[in-house]
């Protein structure tokens, strides 16, 4: 089988967790564009591959998938999904300890607004790069800290750069922050492997988020976070709409059934855009407009 995936460190990383999953497969590295901003540009190489025949999948990052994906292909498995916080990498062990006025690299939008609604003192410095470049920045004196996904770190062997992790009433993360999204050309699900490296509650916790994501009308740069935990029947979904410079925001949460996980992200995105999430979400598109 060959695999098609981004040629960063942990691209790399992730497809191959996939392919020793599956008993081995050919790694089928493809090009992205250079236009910051655009987080879909992560995606759009590894599905041309997959539409004109280069490789039978692709391996994304969840958080990077488009909530309607490109016509003719469809999701065939989600692994097991890895820790999902947001952790602090710096001198720090919790976010009261990190000095007043401290630098934070990050390139997110959703952090960026929930680490100034949580500390308006901190200065957000735009900060882009794979992982290790970031690291290395933070090492070299340009930033004071940084904000990176524990699932990151972890699949590149860093994890002991996590100083401390973001609990959920802090920090939400991301939709499908920690999870893999196996995609194959529509049809073809029955791809030798793929059936058992599916994870039950990973899939329905994915399907929850991006169901309220795609209700929320938001997009992967959207100051936006929805994170859903399974216990059982039920799914615990938490959501978060802001403004980038964290003055407004709004927060709520839902359960449900598990066994409609979808249904339970467009009641979460139901009641937060009645308590006016849309409104924040157009501030927002203005603000990044000019």
């Amino acid at each position: 089988m060959r695999i098609a995936t981004r040629s960063s460190p942990l691209a790399l990383a992730q497809a191959r967790l996939v392919a020793e999953a599956i008993g081995g497969a050919e790694m089928v590295e493809v090009a992205t564009d250079d236009a910051p901003g655009d987080k879909e540009r992560f995606v759009r190489g590894v599905e041309a591959a997959l539409l004109d025949g280069r490789a039978e999948v692709g391996v994304h990052s969840a958080k990077d998938l488009p909530g309607t994906m490109s016509a003719g292909l469809e999701i065939a498995s989600v692994p097991r999904r890895e820790d999902p916080r947001d952790v602090w990498v710096g001198p720090a062990t919790s976010l009261a300890e990190v000095p007043g006025g401290a630098r934070v690299g990050t390139v997110s939008r959703r952090r960026r607004s929930q680490i100034l609604a949580l500390r308006p003192d901190l200065k957000p410095v735009e900060m882009r790069g794979n992982v290790d470049t970031r690291i290395r920045r933070l090492h070299e004196g340009e930033v004071d800290g940084l904000v990176l996904a524990m699932a990151g770190l972890r699949r590149l062997g860093r994890e002991g750069e996590a100083a401390f992790a973001f609990g959920p009433g802090e920090m939400v993360p991301a939709a499908g922050q920690g999870a893999l999204v196996v995609q194959s050309r529509a049809g073809e699900q029955g791809l030798p492997g793929l059936g058992d490296l599916n994870d039950f509650e990973s899939e329905r916790a994915l399907l929850a988020e991006r169901s309220a994501v795609v209700a929320l009308e938001a997009d992967c740069s959207s100051p936006v976070g929805v994170h859903a935990r399974i216990d059982g029947d039920r799914i615990e979904l938490d959501g978060y709409v802001g403004l980038e410079d964290g003055s407004q925001w709004i927060r709520d949460a839902v359960t449900g059934s598990s066994a409609q996980p979808e249904a339970v992200g467009r009641e979460l995105a139901r009641r937060m855009v009645a308590a006016g999430a849309r409104e924040l979400l157009d501030l927002a598109a203005g603000g990044e407009r000019t």
